[in-house]
């Protein structure tokens, strides 16, 4: 008789965790950025900020519309190429995920945005920077990070105003990135009374520019403005060194803005005249950033890039307007995006009319013995 019931008790018991593992919802949540090629190492850091969050967020034991829920990345790899991003998007698309975090190339976010609204999932960066993105008014497009008008013009004022410069050359790499960073410095620096006094073009796979530097260096300018990412970045700055262009200023946005770019310039003295911008503030100045860089370099050695924090509040964004909405369904939950009021790592994330961040930071950078630092 007691063994009877005691078998009794354990049926009982294994019906309730069985009903319990199936109150259990899984929602996945997509993330697409280059995981292989020459900007792998930022697409590696973006998705570690969506894996911390994850993990933070399943910590919670959030209930939302009644069920326990538990977060899984689906995570693409772009390679950073439009067709690639917009493959995975609508693989996204089709496997049903509930919201997506990405793309980290203007290039392949600006195509993607498109497949995201006709599929009715809303995505929101942390780094591309592209102006053009909100431009079509989907209501399933977000930004949580300063746009290169912010950007281009900033970096423009500066050289400018701070350093009181008046000849500089343009050089882009012709993808949306850094074509429209480049384009909103020109037209900020002509507006100041600088002159440009050549324009270049390179492509985002190129490695040596030792044409383009020449060209350049016979036009005699004070600075260089470079449009594109930091894979072509730190070998530009060699050969700059190499043809003697040591004492010429070198601009750029967030793209080049990174402590991989001191590795790739390889001891170029010429590091030492970058000047680079990036969206949002120093991490000393983002209200949770240095507790938050402690617990992601703990988890994640020696990859810290630039957007991992902003990827990482991206994620929270999603699931808050989930808990707001009591609904993991986008089209229930995506109209409560633009509600948005929500203490990040980064900032407190608030969205304009058009899904781009309220009142975005910008913080310009230099490279002291080899080292990025803050200069505002």
């Amino acid at each position: 008789m007691q063994m009877k019931f005691k078998l009794t008790v354990v049926a009982a018991l294994g019906c309730l965790a069985g009903m319990a593992a199936a109150q259990e919802t899984i929602v996945r949540i997509g993330h697409v950025a280059p995981l292989s090629g020459s900007q792998a190492h930022y697409g590696k850091d973006n998705e570690n900020g969506v894996r911390m969050a994850i993990d933070d967020l399943n910590a919670k034991g959030l209930v939302i519309g009644g069920k326990k829920v538990k977060f899984e990345i689906v995570a693409e790899d772009d390679a950073a190429d439009p067709k690639q991003g917009t493959a995975a998007a609508q693989k996204l698309c089709d496997s049903k995920v509930a919201g997506v975090v990405g793309h980290l190339n203007s290039g392949t976010t600006l195509p993607a945005s498109k497949i995201y609204n006709d599929c009715g999932i809303p995505h929101v960066t942390g780094a591309a920077t592209n102006p053009d993105l909100t431009k079509p008014g989907y209501k399933t497009t977000y930004r949580i990070i300063a746009n290169d008008n912010a950007l281009g013009a900033g970096l423009a004022f500066y050289a400018a105003d701070a350093l009181k410069l008046k000849r500089v050359a343009i050089i882009d790499d012709r993808s949306a990135y850094g074509k429209g960073v480049a384009e909103v410095f020109k037209k900020t620096a002509l507006a100041k009374g600088m002159t440009v006094v050549d324009e270049q073009f390179t492509t985002d796979k190129a490695t040596d520019f030792m044409a383009i530097l020449t060209a350049v260096k016979a036009k005699s300018p004070d600075a260089i403005f470079f449009g594109g990412m930091d894979p072509q970045a730190g070998p530009m700055l060699r050969q700059m060194e190499q043809l003697g262009l040591n004492k010429v200023k070198y601009f750029g946005g967030d793209g080049i803005c990174t402590a991989e770019v001191a590795k790739l310039a390889a001891g170029a003295k010429t590091l030492g005249n970058v000047v680079c911008a990036e969206g949002g503030a120093s991490l000393a100045k983002m209200p949770g950033g240095e507790a938050w860089k402690k617990r992601y370099d703990a988890k994640y050695p020696n990859q810290f890039q630039i957007y991992s924090p902003y990827t990482y509040d991206a994620t929270f964004v999603l699931v808050d307007a989930m808990q707001r909405a009591n609904s993991t369904d986008p089209k229930v939950y995506t109209p409560e995006l633009i509600k948005t009021n929500l203490k990040g790592v980064t900032t407190t994330i608030a969205f304009e009319a058009n899904g781009e961040l309220k009142n975005p930071a910008i913080t310009l950078y230099v490279y002291k013995d080899g080292k990025k630092s803050a200069l505002n």
